[in-house]
């Protein structure tokens, strides 16, 4: 098994990051600190192979960590999820040896298809030396983004990450009516956002009753489940 630490503040946002973890055959999930501090006593205490890292900690830095972690002797990669989009930031943290950088808001398929590539890149760096410089290069591919988007067609990912922050800041829930008027879009549109968050995992669904006519669907945060 691949044991990862997942490093956020933000107590739904870390639920929902080890759900998706979890969700991963071969991956999981051996402790979540929500600060620096405590992700470096973490270290301590557990095996991990890969570290899911918010940058902005109430202590400190994210990078700051990551310093720290390989002052003490960890080895173990990190996988930068956040919301920090300053390309000066996404340059210390390959400076300081970050193997993936990951915005948020971000759907289950979007970390798969990191913590899978990253998997296939630790499976291929696993032996002694390369036979030559292409077998280098395919592992290091294996790290990149796909050129193709995982969205559906027709869905883009600035909305997605819009209707994502309203979805989640909505503790009881948004149907698409509301969503549609704090996104500024058609309810329609809102409604296919809602429901490709349902279909990846991200979001549920459920009738509210009490009204005239027929009930209308409400949307939920996944995370907000367990709460």
């Amino acid at each position: 098994m691949i044991r990862v630490l997942v490093v956020e503040d933000d107590p739904v946002a870390a639920d929902a990051h080890r759900l998706y973890v979890e969700r991963l055959p071969g991956f999981e999930v051996v402790a979540v600190a929500q600060s620096g501090g405590a992700a470096l006593r973490a270290l301590e205490r557990h095996q991990v192979d890969l570290i899911l890292l918010d940058l902005n900690l109430p202590d400190g830095h994210g990078l700051q960590v990551v310093r720290k972690l390989r002052a003490a002797g960890h080895t173990a990669d990190v996988v930068a999820v956040t919301s920090a989009r300053d390309l000066g930031v996404v340059r210390q943290a390959v400076s300081v040896g970050v193997v993936q950088y990951l915005l948020k808001p971000f759907t289950f398929p979007a970390l798969r298809d990191r913590l899978e590539r990253w998997a296939r890149y630790r499976e291929d760096l696993a032996g002694g030396e390369a036979t030559g410089q292409d077998e280098v290069d395919r592992a290091l591919a294996a790290l990149r983004s796909p050129e193709t988007s995982a969205l559906p067609k027709g869905l883009s990912g600035p909305t997605l990450e819009a209707v994502t922050a309203a979805l989640r800041d909505a503790g009881e829930g948004l149907s698409a009516t509301a969503a549609a008027q704090q996104v500024g879009v058609s309810r329609i549109t809102a409604r296919r956002y809602l429901e490709h968050l349902v279909d990846v995992g991200s979001a549920v669904r459920a009738p509210q009753y009490g009204q005239v006519g027929r009930p209308e669907l409400t949307y939920r945060w996944a995370s907000a489940r367990r709460s």
